[in-house]
């Protein structure tokens, strides 16, 4: 699954993002590139718990296109 989040500006940002990921699916595989404030994640979980978790902590995540 792939989102695309405007407000993942930095290192910290993209830190933050995989902490919440990993907390809904510790075993996820999270591949962030900054530049294009694109993440790409493998995980067992729903796409849906993840955008969910990712909104609640304030990088609210779009369909990356």
């Amino acid at each position: 699954m792939e989102f695309h989040i405007d407000n993942m500006t930095c290192g910290g940002c993209a830190k933050s993002v995989t902490k919440a990921i990993q907390s809904v699916d510790p075993e996820a595989k999270v591949d962030i590139d900054l530049g294009a404030k694109v993440v790409r994640v493998i995980s067992s979980s729903e796409e849906a718990a993840i955008a969910g978790k990712l909104d609640a902590v304030g990088y609210s995540p779009r369909r990356a296109a």
